[in-house]
């Protein structure tokens, strides 16, 4: 009898140890900073500019007419343009703004930045004809440096290489999330919390 309440007396000991482990386990403050160190860390790591590069080309045929005595004589010049150029799509987050809530677990994104489109083209002349009282000049390389990037942002807004970017920026806050995740923290973004990685595609809206 006496070595079975010392058994329930031992029992309820170490129960009520194990609550104060608990206890004492989640409200330390250095695991708190070590945790919150990790996430900080890792926002660190992720910080860095993505990058995704794309290539197009294109042929233009470019035209200008120049006439005299109403219309009379008419002086024409005209090019074949090849044009090749290469873009890329970047996401500086190393400007992403964010927020660490310690005592409620929470980190918040508050802004992620806006993709940074570069354009870098290389336009080559062929075939080309002009006049003396029509020549090619400045303004006209002007003109067609301004057609090209028209076509081009028309293009790229109708490619894929956007869309790739933004996979490639959520890739890289995955790995924040799947970090808060497994530390027991709350990922957010503008109030919005992000439950899953399929969250940050459908919630992440650039």
């Amino acid at each position: 009898m006496i070595r079975k309440i010392l058994i329930s007396v031992i029992a309820v000991v170490v129960v009520a140890l194990s609550f104060k482990y608990c206890e004492f386990k989640k409200d330390n403050p250095e695991e708190l900073s070590y945790n919150t160190n990790l996430i900080q860390q890792q926002i660190l790591n992720v910080g860095k500019l993505v990058v995704t590069e794309g290539h197009f080309a294109e042929v233009i045929t470019y035209k200008n007419q120049q006439k005299y005595l109403m219309n009379m004589l008419s002086f024409e010049k005209k090019a074949l343009l090849v044009v090749n150029v290469d873009v890329t799509v970047a996401y500086d987050l190393h400007q992403m703004k964010y927020d660490i809530d310690e005592k409620n677990k929470t980190i918040t994104i508050l802004n992620i930045p806006k993709e940074e489109i570069k354009i870098s083209p290389d336009i080559q002349f062929y075939d080309v004809e002009q006049s003396k009282l029509n020549p090619f000049t400045g303004e006209d390389y002007n003109k067609i440096n301004k057609q090209v990037r028209a076509n081009l942002a028309k293009k790229i807004a109708n490619s894929s290489l956007k869309k790739n970017a933004k996979n490639r920026l959520i890739s890289e806050l995955s790995q924040l999330f799947i970090l808060t995740k497994n530390l027991g923290w709350t990922l957010k973004f503008e109030g919005n919390i992000i439950e899953s990685e399929t969250d940050l595609t459908q919630k992440i809206k650039l």
